[in-house]
């Protein structure tokens, strides 16, 4: 997509995504529990969204590769070696700010 005010409804339907590796659409599909093929643009100076793959790659809840290596990551992937990615707390985070600037 070139735009697109939401991917939701996609994501809900997907059985598999393919994405780059922003911040925003790895978490969204992964809080979606859909199995997720990271793409890394290896052309992009100081590269952040690489770190953010290798990381998710490492813990084991996406697939990892670049343009070239595409195909053969679908030819061979296994999905069913991926692991769920825990759900966010963001209860955590609101306690942790309450106390740093003096509420509890």
């Amino acid at each position: 997509f070139r735009f697109k005010d939401s991917l939701a409804e996609d994501l809900r339907k997907a059985d598999l995504v393919i994405s780059h590796a922003g911040a925003g659409s790895c978490l969204e599909t992964l809080e979606e529990g859909k199995p997720l093929i990271v793409v890394i643009n290896e052309k992009l100076m100081n590269n952040h969204q690489l770190e953010l793959a290798q990381q998710l790659h490492r813990d084991g809840h996406v697939l990892c590769c670049n343009c070239s290596t595409l195909v053969e990551t679908l030819r061979s992937m296994d999905l069913s070696t991926l692991k769920p990615f825990p759900p966010g707390q963001p209860e955590k985070f609101a306690l942790f700010l309450d106390k740093v600037v003096g509420f509890q």
